[in-house]
Protein backbone atom coordinates (compact mmCIF):
# COMPACT_ATOMS: atom_id res chain seq x y z
CA UNK A 1 0.00 0.00 0.00
CA UNK A 2 0.89 3.81 -0.41
CA UNK A 3 0.33 6.79 1.03
CA UNK A 4 -0.65 9.96 -0.77
CA UNK A 5 -0.79 13.61 0.74
CA UNK A 6 -1.82 16.27 -0.65
CA UNK A 7 -1.48 19.94 0.13
CA UNK A 8 -4.02 22.87 0.53
CA UNK A 9 -3.39 23.57 -3.36
CA UNK A 10 -4.04 20.35 -4.55
CA UNK A 11 -7.49 20.57 -2.95
CA UNK A 12 -7.90 24.50 -2.99
CA UNK A 13 -11.16 23.76 -5.73
CA UNK A 14 -13.36 21.60 -7.12
CA UNK A 15 -11.00 21.02 -10.56
CA UNK A 16 -7.96 20.56 -8.41
CA UNK A 17 -9.66 17.68 -6.07
CA UNK A 18 -10.68 16.30 -9.05
CA UNK A 19 -6.96 16.46 -10.46
CA UNK A 20 -6.19 15.09 -6.55
CA UNK A 21 -8.64 12.05 -6.97
CA UNK A 22 -7.43 11.21 -10.33
CA UNK A 23 -3.76 10.70 -9.03
CA UNK A 24 -4.85 8.67 -6.58
CA UNK A 25 -7.14 6.21 -8.75
CA UNK A 26 -4.55 5.59 -10.83
CA UNK A 27 -2.98 3.87 -8.15
CA UNK A 28 -6.15 2.17 -6.43
CA UNK A 29 -4.63 -0.83 -7.24
CA UNK A 30 -1.92 -0.15 -4.82
CA UNK A 31 -4.25 0.54 -1.91
CA UNK A 32 -3.56 4.37 -1.50
CA UNK A 33 -3.98 5.78 1.71
CA UNK A 34 -5.00 9.78 1.09
CA UNK A 35 -4.10 12.32 3.34
CA UNK A 36 -5.67 15.92 2.79
CA UNK A 37 -4.61 19.64 3.97
CA UNK A 38 -7.51 21.82 4.07
CA UNK A 39 -8.61 24.01 1.23
CA UNK A 40 -5.38 26.59 0.55
CA UNK A 41 -5.72 29.56 2.66
CA UNK A 42 -8.78 28.04 4.46
CA UNK A 43 -6.00 27.43 7.78
CA UNK A 44 -4.96 30.79 7.55
CA UNK A 45 -8.62 32.16 7.65
CA UNK A 46 -9.07 30.29 10.44
CA UNK A 47 -5.96 31.10 12.51
CA UNK A 48 -7.94 35.08 12.18
CA UNK A 49 -11.39 33.17 13.42
CA UNK A 50 -9.60 31.71 16.59
CA UNK A 51 -8.11 35.12 17.50
CA UNK A 52 -11.04 37.33 17.09
CA UNK A 53 -13.24 35.04 18.81
CA UNK A 54 -10.88 35.26 21.51
CA UNK A 55 -11.28 38.58 22.20
CA UNK A 56 -14.92 38.44 21.95
CA UNK A 57 -15.54 39.78 18.41
CA UNK A 58 -17.87 37.40 17.27
CA UNK A 59 -19.06 39.30 14.88
CA UNK A 60 -16.51 39.73 12.43
CA UNK A 61 -15.27 35.76 12.79
CA UNK A 62 -18.33 34.68 11.48
CA UNK A 63 -18.34 36.67 8.55
CA UNK A 64 -14.79 34.98 7.95
CA UNK A 65 -16.76 31.37 8.70
CA UNK A 66 -19.58 32.35 6.34
CA UNK A 67 -17.00 33.07 3.22
CA UNK A 68 -15.74 29.55 4.30
CA UNK A 69 -18.75 27.96 4.18
CA UNK A 70 -19.44 29.26 1.13
CA UNK A 71 -16.08 28.19 -0.68
CA UNK A 72 -16.83 25.04 0.24
CA UNK A 73 -20.67 24.56 -0.67
CA UNK A 74 -20.01 26.47 -3.91
CA UNK A 75 -16.84 23.79 -4.65
CA UNK A 76 -19.57 20.78 -3.32
CA UNK A 77 -22.18 21.92 -5.71
CA UNK A 78 -19.67 22.49 -8.72
CA UNK A 79 -19.38 18.70 -9.48
CA UNK A 80 -21.81 16.47 -7.36
CA UNK A 81 -25.65 15.82 -8.07
CA UNK A 82 -28.36 14.11 -6.84
CA UNK A 83 -27.96 12.37 -3.35
CA UNK A 84 -24.66 12.26 -3.15
CA UNK A 85 -24.92 16.25 -3.74
CA UNK A 86 -27.09 16.02 -0.77
CA UNK A 87 -25.36 14.03 1.62
CA UNK A 88 -22.34 16.17 1.15
CA UNK A 89 -24.26 19.40 2.05
CA UNK A 90 -25.66 17.76 5.33
CA UNK A 91 -22.03 16.55 6.21
CA UNK A 92 -20.98 19.95 6.05
CA UNK A 93 -23.33 21.71 7.14
CA UNK A 94 -23.21 19.58 10.27
CA UNK A 95 -19.22 20.56 10.65
CA UNK A 96 -20.07 23.79 9.99
CA UNK A 97 -22.71 24.08 12.64
CA UNK A 98 -20.47 22.64 15.17
CA UNK A 99 -17.67 25.20 14.05
CA UNK A 100 -20.37 27.72 14.84
CA UNK A 101 -21.50 26.32 17.97
CA UNK A 102 -17.64 26.77 19.51
CA UNK A 103 -17.29 29.84 17.80
CA UNK A 104 -20.15 31.24 19.84
CA UNK A 105 -19.03 29.68 23.25
CA UNK A 106 -15.50 31.02 22.65
CA UNK A 107 -15.91 34.04 21.82
CA UNK A 108 -18.91 34.84 24.95
CA UNK A 109 -16.05 33.34 27.40
CA UNK A 110 -13.24 35.33 25.50
CA UNK A 111 -10.93 32.75 25.80
CA UNK A 112 -8.17 32.16 23.24
CA UNK A 113 -5.65 28.88 24.03
CA UNK A 114 -3.30 27.01 22.02
CA UNK A 115 -6.15 24.11 22.80
CA UNK A 116 -9.05 26.22 21.64
CA UNK A 117 -6.59 27.17 18.61
CA UNK A 118 -6.43 23.86 17.54
CA UNK A 119 -9.89 23.25 17.71
CA UNK A 120 -10.71 25.96 15.54
CA UNK A 121 -7.86 25.09 12.59
CA UNK A 122 -9.07 21.76 12.41
CA UNK A 123 -12.27 22.58 10.33
CA UNK A 124 -10.31 23.12 7.63
CA UNK A 125 -9.41 19.57 7.33
CA UNK A 126 -12.54 18.10 8.49
CA UNK A 127 -14.73 20.22 5.52
CA UNK A 128 -12.08 19.69 2.76
CA UNK A 129 -12.27 15.89 3.31
CA UNK A 130 -15.67 15.89 3.35
CA UNK A 131 -16.05 17.32 -0.14
CA UNK A 132 -12.92 14.91 -1.64
CA UNK A 133 -14.49 11.25 -0.45
CA UNK A 134 -18.17 12.53 -1.33
CA UNK A 135 -16.67 13.65 -4.91
CA UNK A 136 -15.03 9.83 -4.94
CA UNK A 137 -18.08 8.27 -4.61
CA UNK A 138 -19.86 10.43 -7.35
CA UNK A 139 -16.62 9.17 -9.75
CA UNK A 140 -17.33 5.43 -8.80
CA UNK A 141 -14.12 5.35 -6.71
CA UNK A 142 -14.81 3.31 -3.75
CA UNK A 143 -13.77 5.45 -0.67
CA UNK A 144 -13.93 5.43 3.29
CA UNK A 145 -13.43 8.72 4.89
CA UNK A 146 -11.70 7.73 8.32
CA UNK A 147 -11.26 10.97 11.20
CA UNK A 148 -7.57 11.13 11.64
CA UNK A 149 -8.47 12.12 15.46
CA UNK A 150 -9.71 8.99 15.93
CA UNK A 151 -6.44 7.22 14.88
CA UNK A 152 -3.40 9.41 15.68
CA UNK A 153 -3.20 9.72 19.21
CA UNK A 154 -0.92 12.57 20.76
CA UNK A 155 0.24 14.32 23.79
CA UNK A 156 -1.47 17.44 25.05
CA UNK A 157 1.43 20.43 23.71
CA UNK A 158 -1.41 21.83 21.81
CA UNK A 159 -0.39 23.97 18.49
CA UNK A 160 2.73 21.12 18.10
CA UNK A 161 1.56 17.99 19.43
CA UNK A 162 3.61 14.81 19.85
CA UNK A 163 2.36 11.78 18.60
CA UNK A 164 2.35 8.55 21.08
CA UNK A 165 3.77 6.09 18.52
CA UNK A 166 3.03 3.21 19.88
CA UNK A 167 -1.08 4.15 21.24
CA UNK A 168 -0.95 5.30 17.24
CA UNK A 169 0.45 2.67 15.80
CA UNK A 170 -2.30 0.33 17.09
CA UNK A 171 -4.88 2.43 16.50
CA UNK A 172 -3.53 3.11 12.75
CA UNK A 173 -3.64 -0.43 11.91
CA UNK A 174 -7.23 -1.02 13.63
CA UNK A 175 -8.96 1.44 12.10
CA UNK A 176 -7.10 2.09 8.36
CA UNK A 177 -7.45 -1.30 6.35
CA UNK A 178 -5.87 -0.29 3.04
CA UNK A 179 -7.09 -2.66 0.03
CA UNK A 180 -6.36 -2.80 -3.35
CA UNK A 181 -9.44 -1.01 -5.36
CA UNK A 182 -10.34 1.26 -2.09
CA UNK A 183 -9.02 4.69 -1.35
CA UNK A 184 -9.20 5.59 2.35
CA UNK A 185 -9.00 9.44 3.06
CA UNK A 186 -7.93 11.01 6.26
CA UNK A 187 -6.96 14.25 6.86
CA UNK A 188 -3.71 15.96 7.64
CA UNK A 189 -2.28 18.17 10.51
CA UNK A 190 -5.07 17.09 13.28
CA UNK A 191 -4.98 14.13 16.05
CA UNK A 192 -6.59 13.83 19.31
CA UNK A 193 -5.50 13.73 22.70
CA UNK A 194 -6.16 10.05 24.76
CA UNK A 195 -8.99 12.08 26.16
CA UNK A 196 -10.43 13.31 22.53
CA UNK A 197 -9.34 16.88 22.42
CA UNK A 198 -8.34 18.06 19.21
CA UNK A 199 -4.32 19.00 18.69
CA UNK A 200 -2.53 19.91 15.52
CA UNK A 201 1.11 18.60 14.54
CA UNK A 202 1.94 22.27 13.74
CA UNK A 203 1.96 24.14 10.55
CA UNK A 204 2.87 21.95 7.51
CA UNK A 205 1.89 19.05 9.66
CA UNK A 206 -0.21 17.04 7.04
CA UNK A 207 3.15 16.24 5.78
CA UNK A 208 4.16 14.63 9.12
CA UNK A 209 0.20 12.81 9.50
CA UNK A 210 1.60 11.10 6.10
CA UNK A 211 4.88 9.53 6.97
CA UNK A 212 2.78 8.85 10.60
CA UNK A 213 0.11 6.48 8.86
CA UNK A 214 2.82 5.54 6.56
CA UNK A 215 5.44 4.20 9.16
CA UNK A 216 2.08 2.70 11.30
CA UNK A 217 1.02 0.74 7.85
CA UNK A 218 4.50 -0.23 6.78
CA UNK A 219 3.55 1.27 3.22
CA UNK A 220 5.91 1.00 0.27
CA UNK A 221 6.23 4.59 0.03
CA UNK A 222 4.96 7.88 0.93
CA UNK A 223 4.03 10.49 -2.02
CA UNK A 224 4.11 14.13 -1.07
CA UNK A 225 2.02 16.18 -3.46
CA UNK A 226 2.40 19.97 -3.52
CA UNK A 227 2.54 22.54 -6.02
CA UNK A 228 6.16 22.51 -7.23
CA UNK A 229 8.13 19.69 -8.96
CA UNK A 230 10.31 17.97 -5.89
CA UNK A 231 12.91 19.81 -4.30
CA UNK A 232 15.12 22.19 -5.65
CA UNK A 233 18.83 22.58 -5.62
CA UNK A 234 17.35 26.27 -4.40
CA UNK A 235 14.36 28.30 -3.82
CA UNK A 236 12.71 29.20 -7.73
CA UNK A 237 11.31 32.80 -6.49
CA UNK A 238 15.40 33.76 -5.81
CA UNK A 239 16.97 31.44 -8.38
CA UNK A 240 15.00 31.38 -11.38
CA UNK A 241 16.84 28.21 -12.75
CA UNK A 242 17.01 26.14 -9.92
CA UNK A 243 15.96 22.84 -11.28
CA UNK A 244 14.86 19.74 -9.13
CA UNK A 245 17.11 17.10 -7.44
CA UNK A 246 16.50 13.43 -8.52
CA UNK A 247 17.29 11.89 -5.82
CA UNK A 248 18.57 12.66 -2.08
CA UNK A 249 19.23 11.65 1.07
CA UNK A 250 16.85 11.61 4.35
CA UNK A 251 19.60 13.62 6.27
CA UNK A 252 19.96 16.25 3.07
CA UNK A 253 16.40 16.97 3.50
CA UNK A 254 15.76 16.88 6.78
CA UNK A 255 18.82 19.97 6.83
CA UNK A 256 17.21 21.39 3.76
CA UNK A 257 13.73 21.82 5.39
CA UNK A 258 14.67 22.94 8.69
CA UNK A 259 17.17 25.56 6.59
CA UNK A 260 14.57 27.12 4.67
CA UNK A 261 13.06 24.76 1.91
CA UNK A 262 9.81 25.20 2.64
CA UNK A 263 8.51 21.93 0.23
CA UNK A 264 8.67 19.42 3.17
CA UNK A 265 8.23 20.22 6.83
CA UNK A 266 11.03 18.92 9.26
CA UNK A 267 9.18 16.38 10.93
CA UNK A 268 7.83 14.71 8.01
CA UNK A 269 10.78 13.09 7.47
CA UNK A 270 11.43 10.98 10.65
CA UNK A 271 8.76 8.22 10.84
CA UNK A 272 9.30 7.26 7.13
CA UNK A 273 13.36 7.31 7.92
CA UNK A 274 12.60 4.98 10.90
CA UNK A 275 11.63 2.11 8.71
CA UNK A 276 13.38 2.97 5.37
CA UNK A 277 10.17 4.14 3.32
CA UNK A 278 11.01 6.36 0.55
CA UNK A 279 9.44 9.35 0.37
CA UNK A 280 8.27 11.37 -3.19
CA UNK A 281 7.63 15.07 -3.59
CA UNK A 282 5.93 15.79 -6.61
CA UNK A 283 3.65 18.10 -8.35
CA UNK A 284 -0.01 17.67 -8.50
CA UNK A 285 -0.22 20.08 -11.35
CA UNK A 286 2.30 18.65 -13.23
CA UNK A 287 2.26 14.54 -12.50
CA UNK A 288 3.96 13.13 -15.34
CA UNK A 289 7.07 14.89 -13.90
CA UNK A 290 9.41 12.39 -11.23
CA UNK A 291 9.96 15.05 -8.19
CA UNK A 292 12.70 14.21 -6.07
CA UNK A 293 12.96 10.38 -4.15
CA UNK A 294 13.83 10.99 -0.52
CA UNK A 295 15.87 7.61 0.52
CA UNK A 296 17.50 6.47 3.41
CA UNK A 297 21.28 7.29 2.14
CA UNK A 298 23.15 8.02 -1.15
CA UNK A 299 26.82 6.98 -1.68
CA UNK A 300 29.32 9.60 -2.99
CA UNK A 301 30.05 13.40 -2.71
CA UNK A 302 28.47 16.28 -3.82
CA UNK A 303 26.71 19.64 -3.49
CA UNK A 304 22.50 18.44 -3.82
CA UNK A 305 20.94 22.36 -3.03
CA UNK A 306 21.23 25.58 -1.64
CA UNK A 307 18.85 26.98 1.12
CA UNK A 308 18.36 30.44 2.98
CA UNK A 309 16.84 31.41 6.57
CA UNK A 310 15.95 35.03 7.27
CA UNK A 311 15.41 36.63 10.33
CA UNK A 312 18.24 35.29 12.29
CA UNK A 313 19.72 36.90 15.54
CA UNK A 314 23.93 36.45 16.22
CA UNK A 315 24.17 36.26 20.09
CA UNK A 316 28.04 36.16 21.18
CA UNK A 317 29.49 35.84 24.87
CA UNK A 318 33.33 36.65 25.32
CA UNK A 319 35.27 36.32 28.66
CA UNK A 320 38.93 35.39 29.42
CA UNK A 321 37.46 33.02 31.99
CA UNK A 322 36.71 30.60 29.83
CA UNK A 323 40.18 30.52 29.05
CA UNK A 324 41.36 26.38 30.01
CA UNK A 325 38.01 26.24 31.75
CA UNK A 326 35.22 23.90 31.94
CA UNK A 327 31.63 24.53 32.55
CA UNK A 328 30.88 27.87 30.59
CA UNK A 329 29.38 26.14 27.29
CA UNK A 330 26.95 24.19 30.07
CA UNK A 331 26.48 27.90 31.99
CA UNK A 332 25.64 29.74 28.67
CA UNK A 333 22.94 26.82 27.02
CA UNK A 334 20.95 26.43 30.11
CA UNK A 335 20.17 30.18 29.88
CA UNK A 336 18.98 29.17 26.49
CA UNK A 337 16.96 26.19 27.99
CA UNK A 338 15.78 28.96 30.25
CA UNK A 339 14.14 30.87 27.87
CA UNK A 340 12.86 27.81 26.18
CA UNK A 341 14.84 29.52 22.74
CA UNK A 342 16.60 27.06 20.68
CA UNK A 343 19.78 27.28 18.82
CA UNK A 344 20.86 26.55 15.07
CA UNK A 345 24.05 27.20 14.87
CA UNK A 346 27.33 27.39 17.20
CA UNK A 347 30.55 28.52 16.80
CA UNK A 348 33.38 28.68 20.03
CA UNK A 349 37.19 30.38 20.16
CA UNK A 350 38.89 29.44 23.39
CA UNK A 351 37.63 32.79 24.64
CA UNK A 352 34.13 33.13 23.00
CA UNK A 353 31.07 31.49 21.70
CA UNK A 354 28.91 32.42 19.19
CA UNK A 355 24.99 31.29 18.44
CA UNK A 356 22.50 31.92 16.08
CA UNK A 357 18.20 31.99 17.18
CA UNK A 358 15.54 32.60 14.58
CA UNK A 359 12.83 33.24 18.01
CA UNK A 360 14.68 36.47 19.23
CA UNK A 361 11.50 37.10 21.75
CA UNK A 362 13.57 36.24 24.31
CA UNK A 363 16.76 38.23 23.37
CA UNK A 364 16.52 40.60 25.97
CA UNK A 365 16.09 38.77 28.73
CA UNK A 366 18.82 35.92 27.08
CA UNK A 367 21.71 38.92 27.25
CA UNK A 368 20.76 40.39 30.10
CA UNK A 369 21.64 36.71 31.91
CA UNK A 370 24.52 36.20 29.68
CA UNK A 371 26.34 39.33 30.53
CA UNK A 372 26.72 37.75 34.26
CA UNK A 373 29.14 35.54 32.23
CA UNK A 374 30.81 37.74 30.03
CA UNK A 375 30.17 40.86 27.60
CA UNK A 376 27.52 40.01 25.08
CA UNK A 377 26.79 41.11 21.80
CA UNK A 378 23.40 41.09 19.64
CA UNK A 379 23.32 41.21 15.98
CA UNK A 380 20.06 41.36 14.21
CA UNK A 381 19.22 41.45 10.57
CA UNK A 382 21.26 38.30 9.86
CA UNK A 383 20.52 35.42 7.09
CA UNK A 384 21.64 31.83 6.87
CA UNK A 385 23.05 30.26 3.61
CA UNK A 386 22.83 26.62 4.18
CA UNK A 387 24.49 24.45 1.13
CA UNK A 388 23.88 21.14 1.35
CA UNK A 389 25.37 17.64 0.17
CA UNK A 390 26.72 14.54 1.02
CA UNK A 391 30.66 14.52 2.71
CA UNK A 392 31.10 18.54 1.52
CA UNK A 393 34.36 18.64 3.37
CA UNK A 394 35.84 15.58 2.04
CA UNK A 395 35.86 17.93 -1.69
CA UNK A 396 39.48 19.81 -1.17
CA UNK A 397 38.42 22.65 -3.72
CA UNK A 398 34.79 23.02 -2.32
CA UNK A 399 35.35 25.61 0.56
CA UNK A 400 37.27 27.77 -1.83
CA UNK A 401 34.81 28.18 -4.51
CA UNK A 402 32.43 28.97 -1.58
CA UNK A 403 34.45 31.59 -0.65
CA UNK A 404 35.57 32.82 -4.42
CA UNK A 405 31.70 33.46 -5.44
CA UNK A 406 30.99 35.28 -1.73
CA UNK A 407 33.89 37.54 -2.81
CA UNK A 408 32.74 40.93 -1.55
CA UNK A 409 30.02 39.42 1.50
CA UNK A 410 30.96 40.14 4.62
CA UNK A 411 30.26 36.21 6.05
CA UNK A 412 30.03 36.86 9.93
CA UNK A 413 29.78 32.93 11.16
CA UNK A 414 30.50 29.53 9.71
CA UNK A 415 29.47 25.97 10.66
CA UNK A 416 31.04 22.86 8.60
CA UNK A 417 32.40 20.15 11.17
CA UNK A 418 29.55 19.71 12.92
CA UNK A 419 27.85 18.49 10.34
CA UNK A 420 29.47 16.17 7.07
CA UNK A 421 26.05 17.20 4.69
CA UNK A 422 25.71 21.28 5.96
CA UNK A 423 28.01 23.81 5.10
CA UNK A 424 26.63 27.54 7.20
CA UNK A 425 26.97 30.90 6.35
CA UNK A 426 25.58 33.81 8.46
CA UNK A 427 25.44 36.79 6.61
CA UNK A 428 23.95 40.31 6.27
CA UNK A 429 19.88 39.54 5.27
CA UNK A 430 20.30 42.36 2.48
CA UNK A 431 22.88 40.19 1.09
CA UNK A 432 21.77 36.40 1.81
CA UNK A 433 19.68 36.66 -1.39
CA UNK A 434 22.78 37.55 -3.53
CA UNK A 435 24.33 35.08 -1.69
CA UNK A 436 22.43 32.62 -2.90
CA UNK A 437 22.26 33.19 -6.40
CA UNK A 438 26.18 33.76 -6.38
CA UNK A 439 26.73 30.41 -5.04
CA UNK A 440 23.71 28.84 -7.37
CA UNK A 441 25.90 29.97 -10.32
CA UNK A 442 29.09 28.71 -9.39
CA UNK A 443 27.75 24.92 -8.34
CA UNK A 444 25.15 24.45 -10.38
CA UNK A 445 25.79 26.92 -13.70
Amino acid sequence: MIVLKFGGTSVQNAEMMDATLTIAAGQIQRAPVVVSSAMSKVTDQLQEIAQLVGEGKESEAERIRAAIQERHMTCAKSFLTGENLARCLADLTAVLSEMQSIMKALAMLKEWSKRSNDTVLSFGERLSTVILAHRAHERGIDADLIDSRDVIKTDDSFTAAVPLEDLTQKLVTARVRPRPGTMAILQGFIASTTGGATTTLGRGGSDYSATIIGAALRAEEVQIWTDVTGIMTSDPRIVKNARTIEKMSYREAAELAYFGAKVIHPSTIQPAVNLGIPVWVKNTFKPAEEGTRIVPSIPGIGLKAIACKKGITLVSVSSSRMLLAYGFLRRIFEIFEKYQTAVDLIATSEVSVSVTIDNAAAVESIARDLSEIGTVGVENDKGIVCLVGQDLWKDTAFLARVFSSLKGTPVRMISLGASDINLSLVVPTDKMEESVRNLHQEFFP
